[in-house]
C-alpha cells in the first residue's frame, strides 16, 4: 500500500469535509427563522378628535408599539445606561417631569424644559419647543445623541441593539428584517415614534365628559369655561382658546407670548423658532404646549420660569412684555392686560383643572415593561 498516496487522499477528504461543514454552519445573525406577521395597532381616539396621521412607511403595529415601548423605558440608549427616555418623560407626570429645565446624563442641565409628550402624535407643525424636527421618527433620535441628554452616538446605540438577542427578535417581528445587521437608526426612530403615537390623553377628562353630557360643570367651572372660550358676552374674555383650542388644547403654533422683556428681537436669550428658520421675526417664538394634564407637571414655559399655573395666569393677566418699537414687536396681538379680578381668576383656574385625565395610566401599553425587576 502506498501510504504517502493514502495520506494525501485523506488530507484532501478532510479539507473537503471541513469546507462543507463550515459552509453549512448557520449564520448566527440570521433572523428568518422567526415569524413575521405584524398585527395592526388601532389607537383609541376620542370622538371628534383629529385623525392620527401615520407615515406610509411606518404604520403602527402591535409589535412595533411594544418594541418602541421597551426602548422608551430602557436605559440601554444612554451612554452609561443610567437614564432612558422615560427618565424625563415620566407617565405619572404627564410624560414630562418636575424640573424647570431638562436634566440629562450625569446631571447635565439643558436650556429648556422637558416638553410633555401628551398627544404628540397629533403635532404636524414641527416638534420640540423650536420645531426643529419635522417628524416623530426624527424627533425620537435627537435626545439619544444630545450630549446633555443621553449622550450616546447612534452607531453605538445600534451596535448595542444588534448584540442584544431579545431586541434582534423584536426588530424582526416589528419590521421583518432578515438579519441583525439590518437593525439601524432608522428603525430605532420608527419604533420609538410608534410608541409615542399611542400617548393619547384627555378623552376622559371632566371637560370632555361634561361636554358629552355625562356630568355637569360646577358654577365656577362653567364661568371659567365661558371665559376660556369667550362663550358668554357677560363674561370676561380671557383670550385662552385662540392658542389652546379644543380638543387638543393647543393649536401647535409657534408664538411669542411676551414672557421675555427685550427691546430688539435679536436680544432674545433663546431665539426659539428663529434659530431654526433664521428669520428675525421668529425670534422668541416657541411651540404652544397642550394644557391637557397640566396639573401633573410643575414649572411652565419653555424655560420653566413659572412654578405654578397661577404664575402663568398672573403673566397673562398683566399683559406681559412688549417692545416699545413696533418694528421689533412680534408678541402675539392677543397678549394684553386682562384685568381679571380674584373671582374671575379663581373661576378660570377651576375650569383649567377640568382638563386633567389620568385614566391613561391604566393603559398597559403605556406602562414600564421593566417595572418590578
Amino acid at each position: 500500500m502506498n501510504w504517502k498516496f493514502t495520506g494525501v487522499i485523506l488530507a484532501v477528504l478532510s479539507i473537503f469535509i471541513f469546507a462543507c461543514k463550515d459552509d453549512s454552519k448557520p449564520d448566527e445573525g440570521d433572523l428568518t427563522f422567526i415569524s413575521f406577521d405584524p398585527v395592526p395597532y388601532n389607537p383609541d381616539i376620542p370622538a371628534g378628535w383629529p385623525q392620527l396621521e401615520q407615515p406610509a412607511d411606518n404604520p403602527m403595529t402591535q409589535e412595533g408599539v411594544q418594541l418602541g415601548r421597551r426602548l422608551f423605558f430602557d436605559p440601554i440608549l444612554s451612554l452609561d445606561s443610567t437614564i432612558s427616555c422615560s427618565t424625563c418623560h415620566i407617565p405619572e407626570k404627564g410624560f414630562s417631569d418636575d424640573n424647570p429645565l431638562a436634566v440629562g446624563i450625569g446631571g447635565a442641565i439643558g436650556d429648556r424644559r422637558t416638553m410633555s409628550l401628551v398627544n404628540v402624535g397629533f403635532v404636524n407643525s414641527g416638534l420640540f419647543w423650536d420645531g426643529r424636527a419635522k417628524t416623530l421618527e426624527e424627533q425620537a433620535l435627537h435626545p439619544i445623541e444630545d450630549p446633555r441628554e443621553m449622550n450616546l452616538s447612534l452607531s453605538e446605540a445600534v451596535e448595542r441593539l444588534q448584540n442584544h438577542g431579545d431586541y434582534s427578535t423584536r426588530f424582526r417581528k416589528a419590521f421583518g428584517i432578515n438579519h441583525i445587521r439590518e437593525i439601524n437608526a432608522d428603525l430605532l426612530g420608527k419604533a420609538l415614534a410608534q410608541f409615542q403615537r399611542i400617548i393619547i390623553v384627555g378623552g376622559e377628562s371632566k371637560f370632555e365628559r361634561a361636554m358629552r353630557g355625562e356630568l355637569a360643570f360646577s358654577d365656577e367651572e362653567l364661568e371659567g369655561r365661558d371665559m376660556f372660550f369667550d362663550a358668554n358676552l357677560l363674561s370676561l374674555d380671557a383670550e385662552c382658546a385662540h392658542c389652546h383650542n379644543r380638543p387638543l388644547f393647543t393649536t401647535n403654533e409657534f408664538l411669542n407670548n411676551g414672557i421675555t422683556e427685550v427691546e430688539r428681537l435679536l436680544d432674545h436669550p433663546d431665539p426659539g423658532l428663529g434659530e431654526v428658520t433664521g428669520k428675525e421675526l421668529d425670534f422668541g417664538k416657541f411651540r404652544v404646549p397642550t394644557l391637557i394634564n397640566w396639573e401633573l407637571r410643575d414649572h411652565f414655559m419653555h424655560d420653566g420660569r413659572f412654578v405654578s399655573m397661577e404664575d402663568v395666569l398672573d403673566h397673562y393677566n398683566s399683559g406681559g412684555h412688549r417692545p416699545s418699537d413696533p418694528d421689533e414687536d412680534n408678541v402675539d396681538l392677543l397678549i394684553y392686560p386682562l384685568n381679571m379680578n380674584q373671582i374671575e381668576f379663581d373661576n378660570l383656574m377651576a375650569f383649567l383643572r377640568t382638563l386633567s385625565d389620568t385614566t391613561f395610566l391604566e393603559n398597559p401599553d403605556l406602562q414600564d415593561p421593566f417595572a418590578g425587576r
